[in-house]
């Protein structure tokens, strides 16, 4: 819980290590190690499944959305650059999620890489979990560099577009991408990034959605007792 606060209040770990009466150093080597450990991450799979399944779905999904967020980030931050477009300077959040926004791959760049070069470490991680299919993105996952580097993990990108004359479309299921960062902007840690490495930016997103899941999750219990 202590580590949720961080995360959902934006708080510094030696203020909940003070309400807390924790140490501040134990609650920061307990996340730092089992970050390490990719604790996060093996939680938030198994969540994942479990909802999907709880859904009346398949496990494992056979179509992912990518897209990217671009934070605000201090000087502190373990990179930054400026992202032209949307004239910030700070870093860029890439993410796959399956249709119900669930992410299965996360990762972190400095703003000034471009999407289609940023996405590929994620592409690399979910294609490591077996995945083979289509990742939908917006027009900005055009090109064949892209195209190629996606084919050698088995994925096919598919560049759809999801706006016109301003005016946003939600096409298939690429919308979902963006209902997931919505959720994460309740997070303050997340919007103003202060991560001095990216491992660890990472986990707080996966924490967040650790949350998120674990609170669907306990809804359910009750309905199925009721009926």
């Amino acid at each position: 819980m202590a580590i949720w606060c961080v995360g959902f209040c934006g708080m510094q770990w030696r203020a909940i290590g003070q309400l807390t009466d924790i140490p501040f150093g134990t609650l920061y080597t307990l996340f730092a190690r089992w970050t390490r450990l990719g604790l996060w991450r093996r939680l938030l799979d198994r969540l994942r499944r479990t909802w999907r399944l709880a859904c009346g779905d398949t496990a494992e999904p056979s179509a992912v959305v990518i897209d990217s967020r671009t934070c605000p980030a201090a000087p502190s931050c373990f990179a930054r650059g400026v992202d032209g477009g949307k004239k910030i300077r700070g870093v860029k959040v890439h993410i796959a999620v399956e249709k119900y926004g669930i992410p299965l791959a996360i990762d972190a760049a400095p703003a000034n890489v471009h999407d289609t070069r940023g996405i590929v470490p994620v592409l690399r991680q979910f294609a490591g979990c077996g995945f083979q299919g289509p990742a939908i993105g917006d027009l900005g996952y055009r090109g064949e560099r892209l195209a190629k580097a996606a084919e050698t993990f088995g994925i096919t990108v598919r560049p759809i577009a999801r706006g016109r004359k301003g005016v946003f479309i939600p096409t298939e299921i690429a919308w979902v991408v963006e209902r997931s960062f919505s959720w994460i902007r309740r997070y303050r840690r997340l919007n103003t990034i202060v991560e001095r490495t990216k491992e660890h930016l990472v986990a707080f997103v996966q924490i967040a959605f650790i949350s998120i899941l674990a609170r669907r999750l306990k809804r359910l219990v009750p309905q199925e007792v009721s009926a």
